[in-house]
């Protein structure tokens, strides 16, 4: 038992620990700070959400496969982002995802309109050819040519052809922040033939049959904002790492380009077609890649080909679906979502009518009216403690963190067919303009029989992994780490 003096000692030692945590609390000057937080929630830290103007690079990704860094175009980690004019801001790039969202839904049309004849070497291209934007927000740099030259590509799950500018412009090359390709400096580089079989390929890696300028054949591809790309069809070395080098790797040496390519020097497709970076590589990688791509713009993420010594065990996989309408598209079987640990109560056949892809260019996750109504309902009741902000852009819930240190958020999860899921990170759960107007990075689609998508935003963090020859696609949580 205490003795008199120890007890009144133990009074006075809780007294000035009380008064001390209450000066304490002043120091937030009113901000405000969430309590504890159950399994169903995110105890987010603001600072989280908000890039840094210094770059913090990632740990790389397995030094067995062959791996490339991955980085957000506009952020501090990435040299095209010194042209700090060109960057659109943010409720511009929502504007932009929203076009190239649109070129999805043309393109996947059950009538889509055909792909037109290109003219002449400088080539005249149908007002929709039916390919995706061309403004994705993640790069990766690769060499071309010998010697070899190191180039900045957006990649893009959503394309085949991979293109870059290249010397002499013939009529307009937009602005690059590296010097365009010059192919008269590369010993290694030729150009496709009109009479070759593989300048055929062209019509279904691009949506428009090739053309011939003296003997040589002629891509065009036009993406959903008018932005367009036209040239030779050619090989040439590609360099992924200093080992894994590729030989006669087909591609477009575009001397007529525009676009909201925002100092890239062109792009590298990554869908399904027998043009794309997968298909050509297949000998080797057999067909399987796999990307991180970070929580935020200051961080960098990993673009990984092949399985090296395996895939890891973390990663749960679901079948990756074909599409007759869209066959480059990776389709998946989203069934159900939970918010806060309670699923919603949207019905399976909601997902199923149009069907969802996960497209790496798309910044926000599209879903069908109904499981979105359903998906915000639950996400604001949920958060009704905190201010809301205006919409911004296709972005309806938003928002006031301005005087918070922290928050708790809902936890969402996406369930996929064959026991696949993703438990999103906050990262991946939120679009932030600024502090002021934290959006949910989600959309509902004007129409049921609008294809749903799973957006980069929601990717972040994740190991996602394309295994394609196995018609499967995976998901595993901490892969940047």
């Amino acid at each position: 038992m205490a003795t008199p003096i120890s007890t009144i000692f133990l009074l006075k030692f809780l007294l000035y620990a009380a008064l001390l945590s209450s000066k304490r609390g002043l120091a937030f000057q009113g901000r405000k700070t969430a309590l504890s937080t159950p399994s169903t929630l995110h105890n987010v830290h603001i600072t989280s959400l908000m890039p840094s103007s210094v770059c913090s690079p990632s740990p790389k990704g397995d030094n067995k496969r062959a791996s490339l860094e991955v980085i957000h175009k506009h952020g501090p980690c990435s040299k095209l982002s010194q042209d700090k004019g060109r960057s659109p801001s943010r409720t511009q790039m929502l504007d932009q995802d929203e076009s190239r969202v649109n070129s999805i839904r043309s393109r996947l049309a059950k009538n889509p309109a055909d792909g037109g004849k290109l003219k002449g070497s400088k080539a005249t291209l149908p007002s929709k050819s039916g390919s995706t934007i061309g403004t994705g927000n993640y790069v990766v740099t690769v060499g071309l040519g010998t010697p070899k030259r190191d180039l900045t590509f957006i990649f893009d799950t959503g394309s085949d052809l991979t293109w870059t500018q290249c010397e002499p412009c013939a009529r307009y090359c937009y602005h690059q922040q590296e010097p365009i390709f010059n192919p008269s400096k590369s010993t290694s580089y030729t150009n496709i033939s009109c009479s070759s079989p593989t300048c055929d390929e062209l019509q279904s890696g691009t949506g428009n049959s090739p053309s011939c300028s003296a003997s040589t054949c002629v891509y065009g591809i036009q993406y959903g904002d008018q932005s367009y790309s036209v040239g030779f069809f050619a090989q040439d070395k590609l360099a992924l790492t200093s080992t894994d080098v590729f030989n006669n790797f087909l591609f477009g040496c575009g001397q007529n380009n525009r676009g909201l390519f925002v100092g890239a020097a062109g792009l590298i497709g990554l869908g399904r077609n027998a043009l794309s970076l997968v298909s050509q590589t297949a000998q080797k990688y057999g067909k399987l890649f796999s990307y991180c791509l970070p929580s935020t713009s200051s961080s960098t993420g990993y673009l990984t080909f092949g399985s090296g010594g395996g895939t890891s065990k973390a990663v749960k996989f679901t079948p990756s679906l074909v599409n007759s309408q869209g066959p480059s598209f990776y389709f998946l079987n989203l069934i159900a979502i939970s918010v806060g640990g309670r699923k919603l109560s949207t019905s399976a056949s909601v997902f199923s009518t149009a069907g969802t892809i996960i497209d790496s260019g798309t910044v926000i996750s599209r879903l069908p009216p109904t499981a979105y109504s359903d998906l915000r309902a639950s996400f604001q009741q949920q958060m009704s403690k905190y201010p809301k902000a205006a919409p911004a852009s296709i972005l309806d819930t938003c928002y006031d963190f301005s005087q918070y240190d922290t928050v708790d958020v809902p936890k969402i999860n996406l369930y996929f067919s064959d026991g696949a899921e993703m438990d999103l990170d906050p990262s991946g759960i939120f679009y932030v303009l600024n502090i002021s107007q934290v959006c949910l990075a989600f959309a509902g689609n004007s129409d049921a029989t609008d294809i749903a998508i799973l957006g980069n935003v929601q990717q972040k963090t994740f190991d996602v992994v394309y295994d394609v020859a196995g018609g499967r696609i995976g998901f595993a949580p901490g892969g940047c780490e």
